[in-house]
């Protein structure tokens, strides 16, 4: 595996001849109270973009919701009852489905139902392979390892056919895996750019595969080996701390962005690198930290490991999380089309922080840490967020 490259590095402003290095990305972002924030006090085409993005959104939101509902299907047919349960309690998970199919609104028009598709399943497996992974089996790591390769197997339309299930107590699924990973591959060989993207794709997701197999192999004991793996990626990482790289690693963002870019045209390396590089490692980091923070008390109830409790305090996680949040932004906004990447990124943010979880003792200081790097387009569409959160209760209550 290829080790990632650093962060924001060097590229073109949009309509400008002149670099943008790290440095200057993230000059806007000004120290106050010892957090990062974002020294513009509001951003109106950040506001028009996240109103375009919400728009073009709505109108894709009714395919998410079909293409979930031919996966329960499938579920639902599974023979074994417990990769049946695992199956369907991993669709249930509509945040993170609607979170990858929101990066089809990078693509355009005509081919965002292809793009939206090949999002939804590869989470959709991730979902499922990470769950099946948390499973007891006799050997977590190896177990985890091939598990996990069907994500790449799900990215590679040549790669050969492996048994996946080779060190899972369960594998009679009637073809769920198999035809996930059969629909992924069938639907990005359709996308225009696939070929351009699919090196760099295929590099992220076996950054997932082994921080997956390295975080389970050692879940009940010390992390020695997944800290040792985080570090030696750590020179190249932008000066991030173990856990927060290891935490990158884990993120399925950076597959989702590239899949987003795949579909349009006449894309070149340049193109591909600069989209790898923003959202790896500051944007995967701070989207594993959050999915920690909001999980921190069912992780301390299952026994698994949590990035957030790696640091020293609840101070300390809030101030490096807020740097992460402002670097994210400082990192996707230059892109081209960096209005709605910036506006994905808030939108993660926002889902996070407007979790209840989010706000327990102990989180919440983190939690207004966050929104103080993140800045004024968050605090005016947190609102949404928790909005969205209430509504969508209604409708299972009353369901």
């Amino acid at each position: 595996m290829r080790p990632p490259r650093r962060p924001c590095r060097a590229r073109r402003a949009r309509g400008s001849g002149e670099p943008v290095s790290a440095a200057a990305a993230e000059r806007g972002i000004a120290r106050t109270s010892g957090r990062l924030q974002a020294s513009r006090p509001y951003d109106h085409g950040l506001a028009r973009a996240f109103a375009a993005t919400s728009a073009s959104y709505a109108l894709i939101f009714p395919a998410v919701a079909r293409e979930l509902a031919t996966w329960r299907r499938q579920a639902a047919a599974i023979p074994d009852a417990t990769l049946r349960h695992l199956a369907l309690a991993s669709l249930a998970k509509r945040g993170n489905m609607e979170g990858a199919a929101l990066f089809a609104v990078l693509a355009p028009r005509p081919r965002r139902r292809e793009a939206l598709r090949a999002l939804v399943v590869f989470q959709a497996a991730y979902n499922y392979v990470d769950l099946l992974a948390e499973r007891p089996s006799a050997d977590p790591a190896r177990n985890g390892r091939e598990l996990h390769g069907a994500l790449l197997a799900a990215l590679d339309p040549t790669a050969p056919r492996r048994d996946h299930y080779a060190y899972h107590p369960q594998r009679e699924d009637g073809g769920y895996l198999a035809a996930l990973i059969e629909t992924s591959r069938t639907t990005l060989a359709r996308l225009p750019s696939y070929r351009r993207v699919a090196d760099a794709a295929l590099t992220a997701a076996a950054r997932i595969v082994e921080f997956q197999s390295l975080n389970l192999g050692e879940r009940q004991g010390s992390c020695d080996g997944l800290e040792r793996w985080a570090r030696a990626q750590t020179p190249a990482a932008g000066g991030l701390r173990w856990w927060e790289l290891a935490g990158a690693c884990g993120s399925s963002l950076s597959v989702h962005a590239l899949i987003g870019l795949a579909a349009r045209g006449a894309l070149d390396v340049q193109q591909v690198a600069a989209v790898a590089e923003a959202y790896h490692p500051s944007v995967g980091a701070l989207h594993s930290l959050l999915d920690s923070l909001v999980d921190v008390e069912e992780d301390r109830r299952e026994r698994l490991r949590n990035l957030v409790v790696h640091y020293g305090s609840a101070e300390e996680a809030g101030d490096r999380m807020a740097q992460l949040a402002a670097r994210s932004r400082a990192c996707v906004r230059s892109l081209a089309d960096g209005d709605r990447h910036e506006t994905i990124v808030t939108a993660m943010l926002g889902y996070y922080l407007s979790a209840p979880s989010a706000s327990d003792p102990g989180g919440g200081s983190i939690a207004a840490a966050v929104l103080d790097g993140a800045g004024p387009p968050l605090s005016r569409t947190l609102p949404l967020f928790r909005g969205a959160r209430v509504a969508s209760r209604l409708v299972r209550t009353q369901r």
